[in-house]
């Protein structure tokens, strides 16, 4: 489970106060608009940015003074931060050794995950012969092999076509399952929420407004604090 309680961040002459609770397993998206603050959650989280009071507990564990790769966490981000000289297998090896020092366990790492992201036998080939979509599925892969259970997304598919994001959002989801993750997906888009996420949580001016089952934003009549954000005008409003 994650559990932020209260916790205070001050960026520029904003003050950010999050509080929220995602459970072991879950899928929770995270939308709002722009500069609302999700990033900055997730930041948060994996330990990029500090807080300046508050606490984040993993499984209850207080994350204060735990570095990124001390914490459970794997973040993927919008940009797949592939190194362009190293190849596909090298680009995942770094997940498992950042010497690439990698030996016969490590390279049969690498094969599962590459098939398990479609992109079995493309070992030497380097990033620049990919496609985008191939490209963030190398990105994935690399998160498998760190075997960390807590998988953060920072909107890593939005600048794919919509047919590929579902794919990868439905991969994402297979994979979830398939290793029990708790994954919180930072997300533009109402529909990428709705197609893997049971819980959405709607962060805005850098407070989680509410936390909602992911059908309320289908409904008809949303939450009225989420119908602006949604662009339809809810009956209870």
């Amino acid at each position: 489970m994650i559990e932020v309680e209260e916790v205070r961040f001050a960026y520029e002459e904003a003050t950010m106060c999050f509080s929220l609770r995602v459970a072991r397993g879950e899928c929770m998206a995270v939308i709002g608009p722009s500069g609302g603050g999700k990033s900055t959650l997730l930041s948060l989280i994996a330990g990029f940015e500090a807080p300046t009071s508050g606490r984040i507990l993993i499984d209850g564990e207080d994350m204060g003074g735990h570095r990124p790769d001390q914490r459970p966490t794997t973040t993927l981000f919008q940009e797949h931060n592939l190194f362009s000289h190293l190849t596909v297998e090298q680009n995942i090896g770094l997940g498992l050794h950042p010497g690439l020092k990698l030996t016969a366990d490590h390279r049969g790492e690498i094969d599962e995950a590459l098939e398990r992201v479609g992109l079995a036998g493309l070992h030497k080939r380097f990033p620049a012969e990919l496609s985008g979509g191939q490209r963030q599925r190398v990105a994935l892969a690399r998160t498998l092999v760190r075997r960390k259970p807590i998988l953060l997304l920072d909107e890593p598919f939005s600048a794919l076509d919509p047919p590929l994001r579902r794919a990868m959002l439905d991969l994402v989801d297979d994979i979830r399952r398939d290793r029990a993750l708790t994954i919180v997906m930072v997300s533009h888009d109402p529909n990428d929420a709705a197609r893997i996420a049971g819980r959405t949580a709607f962060i805005e001016a850098g407070r989680v407004v509410g936390v909602y089952g992911t059908d309320a934003l289908a409904g008809a009549a949303p939450p009225p604090e989420l119908a602006g954000y949604l662009g339809r005008r809810g009956e209870r409003e």
